[in-house]
């Protein structure tokens, strides 16, 4: 899950994976597979850099395991 804002600046959690379409027309609206929406104060390229990195964490704890468990093994 990635953190974003609303507009009054309130913190909340987002699963990422449920977005089907991220909009700037100018907020941005993030519009999810349900077509629930949320506006954000993030612009679309920060969303994208979040689940890029969110993604890469995992991927990296995912290799890192597997990785100990060879040596452990």
């Amino acid at each position: 899950m990635i953190e974003l804002h609303r507009l009054n600046g309130q913190a909340f959690f987002l699963n990422h994976r449920q977005i089907e379409v991220v909009e700037a027309n100018p907020d941005t609206v993030i519009t999810l597979h349900n077509d629930r929406r949320y506006i954000v104060l993030e612009k679309p390229n920060e969303i994208s850099q979040k689940i890029i990195d969110f993604e890469s964490k995992i991927f990296r704890d995912l290799l890192r395991r597997s990785a100990e468990e060879k040596t452990e093994g």
